[in-house]
């Protein structure tokens, strides 16, 4: 019997790229919020933890809304240059958004949003490749806040141990890593089972804007000719 061609095999992992349509209800929507909410900030973010960001969205949703990635449709929404700006001085909020930045639109008074953005941190395990923000070292000796079940695990990451008498111990000191370097895979590993977190999720305000109103929060070379634009 021929194979029908409706049988053909679907792979659920694949997802449609978002195209032409939702850049254009993104646009409607940002061009909505300019005209919705009093303030807008462009902030970047360190350390990006996706369930963090959510907290915050869900804690401003009644005052606030908040935009991340999609930089360039997000520049188009605003306008890129005094020409095409949908409001005046919104070119100069387009010209921030480049690298982890977002946009927040709020009716909080600034100094509530100055002391929400300030105090919003958390720490979190550092990832491959993260920058070490101190060096670690383990001595040689036992390492008794692991049990015995761990030992293999702790071989697998790169830790010169054995068991003794059903004790993990290390058999030479060991550098874990040194700051100012990217952690390895394997490093990121024992950091994590050492309970030591060296990623902080934070976010930096970069500017604010409102009607008539333009503030850096950003000093610098790169930021100047967009101060006094």
């Amino acid at each position: 019997m021929p194979k029908s061609k409706r049988d053909r095999p679907v792979t659920l992992s694949k997802t449609k790229k978002k195209g032409r349509e939702h850049k254009k209800s993104m646009v409607d929507l940002i061009r909505q919020a300019v005209e919705n909410y009093n303030s807008i900030y462009v902030f970047t973010v360190e350390n990006m933890r996706n369930l963090k960001f959510k907290e915050l969205r869900e804690q401003l949703k009644s005052s606030s809304r908040l935009f991340f990635g999609a930089n360039k449709v997000m520049q188009v929404s605003l306008g890129r240059t005094a020409s095409d700006e949908i409001q005046p001085g919104l070119y100069k909020v387009s010209k921030l958004l480049h690298g982890n930045t977002g946009l927040c639109f709020t009716n909080l008074p600034k100094e509530e949003v100055e002391r929400l953005f300030n105090e919003y941190v958390d720490y979190d395990y550092a990832r491959t490749g993260s920058e070490a923000t101190e060096k670690v070292e383990l001595k040689e000796g036992p390492l008794e806040q692991f049990s015995h079940e761990m030992e293999p695990s702790l071989r697998k990451l790169g830790l010169p141990v054995r068991l003794n008498k059903g004790v993990v111990e290390l058999v030479s000191d060991f550098t874990v890593c040194e700051e100012g370097k990217s952690l390895s895979p394997e490093s990121a590993g024992i950091l994590r089972a050492l309970g030591i977190r060296m990623a902080t999720f934070r976010l930096n305000l970069v500017c604010r804007w409102s009607p008539g109103e333009f503030e850096l929060y950003i000093d610098g070379p790169d930021y100047s000719d967009i101060e006094t634009a």
